[in-house]
């Protein structure tokens, strides 16, 4: 990939706050310095919103709200379609601009542009299907009338491992469902949200329905929006502690709001599993977008016969991975998001292995130029160590045996989170009790990756409330009005 190619692409990237339909500097026109983390030079700098550019954000929504909810379904689903399709058309373009500001692979980087658009063509479909009902109450003195209606004005929050993904998962169905929108990016992956909200405005997009407010100070800024009184709808995807704060925020306001927080998924592999499936899935699930990832398995429970044999497999096969820029065709592993990431995971391998565990491969910071953690295997990782305990969002894999069903379901289940687990056997009698005894949103059957825009994504205990995706997806953005008429025939 050519300096110049990559140069000319972030050019194209608009470097200005998103709001009512215009380009516009921050307040003050503070600027905010974006890093590619594979070399940790700045490659744009763009608008750094204050707290007064968040209420004007939230201003022009509130402005856009009436009229918005009034277009007809089909002319929203049209705008949303023809998005998809120009998104499909500039897909290289949004791939090489995800790997610049997040680091992934090219490949993978791919593979998410084709995964977030299907969210625009998915949510473009549900858009003319939002449904009410109607009937005879049960004493037949009347008619029931229930119907649904667009929440208003809604703040997205989306973090930076899946810049483009967790954006059109929560714009898509906010604007099928007639409400309008504010969006903050992370701080660190915010190009992609810029370069989607130009796509959307290509698409027809009316002014004020979707605006961008990128900061550093995301603190005061989604403060001031959560308090003032236009908002009636939050959406968070980030840390279960962020998490916890935003909702104390939201309380106070009464607010409608949607959670995709923490994961520690275990990820189990019985004995009579297909160990080559296993192995497979268990590649898929902890090192996809290099382990940064809320579905990203963090604790590899292995049935004791089999837990050497598997992770012999697994080591073998990420001793052959290729660690190196994201732009470069064939890497595997690209640099975390930044160094404190890369603290942390070797910090959470160390604790691991002072405390018993046996290191397989990898364990070592890379230094730099770019934030580098190789893929990594530990085996016989001891309960008490505190890899199995937070979320290591990182290229870490361990390994922990267990005795039987059981055992299984107790060292699984024994985490504050609960968004997705995954499970190898072939006896479809334990595949069915273990869907319904894991206490997780979300369960893959011998499946690696379970994400998909059809599916209703979320979790349970701390790992958030309500769902993405699938039919559930837009319910969150829509209210219920009830109305009862006296009996036509009285």
């Amino acid at each position: 990939m050519t300096d110049l190619r990559q140069t000319e692409l972030l050019a194209t990237v608009p470097d200005r706050l998103h709001i009512g339909g215009h380009w516009r500097p921050a307040t003050g026109g503070a600027l905010l310095a974006v890093t590619d983390p594979a070399t940790g030079h700045v490659i744009k700098n763009i608008a750094d919103a204050t707290p007064a550019d968040g209420l004007a954000a939230l201003a022009a929504a509130h402005d856009a709200a009436g009229r918005w909810a009034r277009t007809a379904p089909r002319e929203r689903a049209e705008i949303l379609r023809r998005a998809f399709d120009l998104l499909a058309g500039r897909a290289e373009d949004v791939a090489l601009l995800m790997t610049l500001e997040m680091g992934k692979p090219l490949g993978q980087s791919r593979g998410e542009v084709t995964y977030g658009g299907e969210f625009l063509r998915w949510f473009s479909e549900e858009a003319p299907r939002v449904a009410g009902r109607y009937g005879v109450n049960p004493e037949g003195t009347g008619r029931m009338i229930v119907s649904r209606h667009a929440v208003g004005p809604s703040y997205l929050i989306t973090p930076w491992n899946f810049p483009l993904a967790m954006a059109t998962r929560k714009i898509a169905p906010a604007l099928a469902a007639g409400c309008t929108v504010v969006i903050k990016p992370a701080e660190a992956t915010p190009l992609t949200t810029l370069y989607l909200a130009q796509i959307l405005a290509d698409a027809g997009l009316p002014a004020g329905v979707l605006n961008v407010v990128t900061t550093s100070a995301p603190g005061p800024v989604s403060e001031a929006i959560i308090r003032d009184e236009r908002l009636r709808k939050l959406s968070f995807t980030g840390s279960t502690a962020v998490g916890r704060l935003l909702l104390e925020q939201a309380a106070g306001r009464v607010l409608r709001t949607s959670m995709e927080l923490g994961g520690n998924a275990p990820f189990v592999v019985f004995d009579d599993a297909d160990l080559d499936k296993a192995v497979e899935g268990a590649l898929a699930a902890k090192f996809r977008n290099i382990g940064q990832a809320c579905t990203a398995a963090n604790r590899f429970l292995v049935h004791r016969p089999v837990a050497e044999e598997f992770t012999e497999r697994v080591t073998r096969r990420v001793a052959e991975f290729r660690m190196g820029p994201g732009t470069q065709e064939g890497v595997t592993i690209g640099p975390l998001i930044d160094d404190a990431a890369v603290t942390k995971s070797a910090t959470l391998v160390r604790d691991a292995v002072e405390r018993g565990a046996r290191l397989r491969v990898g364990g070592e910071p890379v230094a730099g130029p770019g934030s580098y953690f190789p893929a990594t295997v530990l085996s016989d990782v001891p309960p008490s160590s505190d890899l199995l305990r937070e979320e290591i969002f990182g290229p870490v894999l361990a390994v922990v045996p267990f005795d039987d069903e059981d055992d299984a379901v107790r060292l699984a289940n024994d985490t504050e989170y609960g968004l997705v687990s995954y499970v190898y056997t072939r006896d479809l009698a334990r595949g069915q009790r273990m869907i319904e005894r894991l206490a997780t949103g979300m369960t893959g059957l011998n499946m690696g990756v379970v994400s998909n825009a059809a599916a209703p994504f979320g979790g349970w205990k701390q790992s958030g409330l309500g769902r993405e995706g699938g039919l559930e997806g837009i319910g969150e953005y829509l209210e219920t009005k009830y109305t009862l008429t006296p009996d036509p025939f009285a």
